[in-house]
């Protein structure tokens, strides 16, 4: 907790120093890589499809602010509780399956969504919907302002990790934990392991759903881009490359993504080369991500230490 709130010291400044669009992004993606990270770092569960949640709740939340006229807090939480149902569809359905079998119904079932935004009316297709206003929130906060929206970001960025560190650290999270690493012990000991699943399925869908509703009223824009596979597979990139399975790896591994993405713009399709190579060394040099090595290189000094004391005493 102590580094969360040095964290959002920074960030409180951030936008002073940075471009407040970009830190935006960095913050959406932030919360989608650490709603993934609950459902493969904890649970054990390898989904290739979570952008059908992202992506979405993205046109769910511009359509109903845009044609509907809904105030932009109710068009965020209506592309989040649409993701929450979509979440809970496709975790009956994608459950009874193990492993890449798993994975494979998600990335099935992703392509599925993806064409259905292609091909239905209220998406618009290839444009996408656009020109999303930013009504003033609960009618009092003027967020036409990119300065002034990014502390809203900032705070929904904030109870979200809050929201999903309490889950990790709850009983509900030691239960996730065992069954990642030993199902059958859990089974053995009473634990209804399905249910589990399903659950945490459903949370880490909510908070991809929230973190993309939030990314289409920043950049005011849903399009094809955030519901495609490839957007799946950027997630999963920035999980691995921060650290699966650690607190704030996925916040780190989205930084570095989202950062590299917009330094080499410039260089094109050649930036998925790129992260590529980034990937490749990343499981060649830190197997568990940036942070998990950090992690691991502190706790064999600590008990570096430990043993050092022992030894004296």
């Amino acid at each position: 907790m102590i580094v969360f709130a040095v964290l959002m010291a920074v960030m409180m400044v951030a936008p002073f120093v940075v471009y407040p669009i970009l830190l935006m992004k960095i913050l959406c993606f932030a919360l989608f890589a650490c709603a993934f990270n609950l459902l493969i770092g904890y649970g054990g569960l390898l989904s290739f499809g979570h952008a059908m949640f992202f992506g979405f709740a993205a046109y769910v939340s511009a359509y109903t602010v845009k044609a509907w006229g809904l105030s932009t807090e109710l068009g965020i939480l209506a592309g989040t509780a649409v993701a929450a149902g979509l979440g809970l569809v496709v975790g009956l359905i994608a459950i009874r399956r193990q492993g890449i079998y798993f994975a494979m119904v998600t990335l099935a079932l992703a392509q599925m969504v993806f064409f259905f935004c292609l091909q239905a009316p209220f998406t618009g297709g290839e444009d996408g919907i656009q020109a999303i206003p930013r009504r003033a929130l609960f009618g009092l906060i003027d967020i036409s302002k990119d300065m002034s929206f990014y502390y809203v970001v900032l705070a929904i960025f904030a109870i979200g990790f809050l929201i999903i560190y309490r889950t990790i650290h709850s009983p509900f999270g030691q239960v996730l934990k065992a069954i990642r690493e030993n199902e059958p012990r859990a089974v053995s000991l009473g634990y209804a392991v399905d249910r589990f699943k399903l659950i945490a399925f459903v949370l880490s869908a909510t908070f991809a759903g929230l973190a993309g509703a939030t990314k289409t009223i920043v950049f005011q824009l849903a399009s094809l881009t955030d519901v495609t596979w490839q957007m799946s597979g950027e997630v999963v990139l920035m999980t691995l490359v921060g650290g699966m399975g650690t607190v704030f790896g996925p916040i780190v591994g989205a930084a570095i993504i989202v950062l590299m993405q917009n330094t080499l713009t410039g260089f094109g399709e050649w930036v998925l080369v790129m992260q590529g190579c980034i990937f490749v060394l990343t499981v060649l040099l830190f197997r568990r991500g940036i942070v998990g090595e950090i992690v691991a290189a502190a706790r064999r000094r600590s008990d570096a230490v430990g043993r050092e004391a022992a030894t004296e005493g």
